[in-house]
């Protein structure tokens, strides 16, 4: 009967010895992947959108990172537009965009039960660029820049003399960012009148770098992305002013340069509910975003916008309202 007994002590001690590891195993919670960093597990953050913005996000993510080593972070492009599809679709926290978002976009995000805080983070401009080698062309209109790139120019404006007589009758090759850039979206509405409306026969892509490399090894190009993106590679580019204002950060803060923009990052409230870590980094980059914003070649906001975009996130102020935030 001892040997018995023995044997069944035994057994129930492995049984729950094994009961335990499988326990720890699973984290012994229920968040997986979202679960925080004071539980001493590891958080899943995505961010996900617009080239343009994704510096900034990158910048913030790095410093982020060496104060929250236990915080997973994935910051990807892809375009304005492909951001929110993957935010409205629940597979990233954090949407980046170039232009506020949608109606379609926002029906979206309401049908999939998204709610989301807009926060303005910075200022842009739209860099309209040529290849060094080009010695004529010293500046541009926004209606030349309307002649270039409305749909009815396809097939017919060709040359660089139909934009402006005095310029050489040469081809031009142009170049600009692909239908789900929030940088095609602000320039279509803002040079053609409608967004979305423009010529298709250009070279484009989603990636400015793509677009930088395109126009600085092609004499004959002309095309547009985001100033920083000149900056960062204006050894190898010629910008031209519009309307006869050079884009700059004294005059996209501004607002003087035509094609000045603001910049956005969009939260969802869900993902705030949910993932610990959503909270810790916003804060985080908004505490910071300033810093993250010069190093990244941008505009910051101006001091009274930044405290309306931080009062919005304070406040948990949920929708879109980016004319109300970015108004001075």
């Amino acid at each position: 009967m001892r040997k018995l007994e023995y044997w069944r002590t035994l057994a129930t001690m492995v049984g729950l010895l094994i009961l335990a590891v499988g326990l720890s195993a699973c984290g012994g919670g229920s968040g997986g992947g979202q679960s925080g960093g004071s539980s001493g597990g590891s958080s899943q953050l995505t961010i996900q959108g617009s080239s343009t913005v994704l510096p900034i996000s990158q910048a913030a993510a790095e410093a982020f990172k060496q104060e929250n080593s236990d915080v997973e972070l994935t910051v990807g492009g892809g375009g304005t537009g492909d951001g929110f599809e993957a935010f409205c679709g629940q597979t990233a926290e954090i949407a980046d965009a170039s232009r506020p978002i949608k109606d379609e976009e926002a029906q979206n995000c309401q049908e999939n039960g998204i709610d989301y805080i807009e926060l303005p983070i910075a200022l842009d401009a739209l860099a309209v660029v040529v290849n060094p080698q080009n010695g004529f062309a010293q500046d541009i209109t926004l209606e030349e820049l309307k002649t270039l790139w409305e749909p009815s120019a396809v097939g017919e404006i060709t040359n660089w003399n139909q934009v402006r007589s005095s310029w050489p009758d040469q081809t031009i090759d142009l170049y600009g960012p692909g239908t789900q850039s929030g940088t095609f979206d602000y320039f279509t509405e803002k040079v053609v009148g409608k967004t979305g409306e423009s010529r298709s026969d250009y070279q484009a892509s989603e990636d400015d770098n793509v677009l930088v490399q395109g126009v600085a090894g092609d004499p004959n190009a002309l095309g547009y992305f985001g100033l920083s993106y000149f900056e960062q590679n204006q050894q190898r580019l010629k910008d031209l002013p519009v309307n006869d204002i050079a884009p700059s950060t004294e005059t996209a803060q501004s607002g003087e340069y035509p094609l000045s923009r603001p910049l956005f990052i969009y939260v969802s409230t869900q993902a705030l509910e949910d993932n610990p870590a959503v909270e810790e980094f916003v804060s985080f980059y908004l505490d910071n975003i300033n810093q993250f914003v010069q190093q990244a070649q941008y505009v910051v906001l101006p001091d009274q916008a930044l405290q309306k975009s931080r009062e919005r996130w304070e406040n948990r102020t949920a929708g879109s309202d980016p004319k109300e935030i970015i108004a001075s």
